[in-house]
């Protein structure tokens, strides 16, 4: 079996695992993330297996391989991440609205969206998503999971306006122009907070699908 190490960071490694005949699978392993992290590793590993699980058989969306509280196992979802692929064509963001709706038709609001690197172009130009590590899967649509879901929608939107700005409608304008009150109370407290943690202390930036699928380590 070939491996390729995609990320390996203080939370763990990243890999895709190639056996040949058999598919691309990526595996998240949380045994390797530093012993004061790997609780909270583990943690961010077991929300995305739930995540997976919730919306097995939809297109788009990797298929859970197998999670055993330690090793995380999913589908290899072949593609370029949205800032390499550029989208310009109006059909990857309508089917993208698609795959939208139907995650949160299954309450599962994936919470990581802003980032282009968790969308991807694959090779007949549909979209998918990738890296479910902060998904919040609700147990009804109450008003927590209608704010998030809106936050989903907002950065979706976000990524058409700098691709294909000229194809947002009026009513995409007005969301775009509307952020919730979550996104506000996050803006003014808790990013730059979430920034100085992740990226300046622990030096963690979450590429799974971003160039590292082109430049693997």
């Amino acid at each position: 079996m070939a491996v390729t190490v995609l990320k390996r960071d203080l939370f763990g490694s990243v890999a895709v695992a190639d056996e040949g005949a058999g598919p691309r699978i990526v595996v998240r392993e949380t045994d390797a993330a530093r012993w004061w992290l790997r609780w909270l590793a583990r943690k961010l590993a077991r929300r995305e297996a739930q995540a997976l699980v919730r919306l097995a058989g939809l297109c788009g969306v990797p298929r859970l391989v197998s999670w055993d509280g330690r090793t995380l196992t999913r589908e290899w979802i072949e593609g370029q991440p949205m800032q390499i692929a550029k989208p310009e064509d109006p059909t990857y963001f309508r089917r993208a609205l698609r795959l939208l709706r139907q995650l949160h038709a299954r309450r599962v609001v994936h919470n990581d969206l802003a980032k282009e690197t968790n969308w991807l172009v694959t090779p007949n130009g549909s979209p998918a998503l990738v890296d479910f590590q902060l998904a919040y899967c609700a147990t009804r649509r109450g008003r927590l999971f209608r704010l998030l879901a809106y936050d989903d929608l907002r950065h979706l939107l976000k990524h058409k306006r700098s691709y294909l700005p000229e194809r947002l409608t009026a009513r995409e304008r007005r969301i775009l122009a509307r952020p919730s009150v979550v996104t506000r109370i996050w803006m003014a407290t808790g990013k730059r907070l979430y920034l100085l943690i992740t990226r300046r202390l622990l030096g963690w930036a979450d590429r799974e699908g971003a160039e590292d699928r082109l430049h693997p380590l």
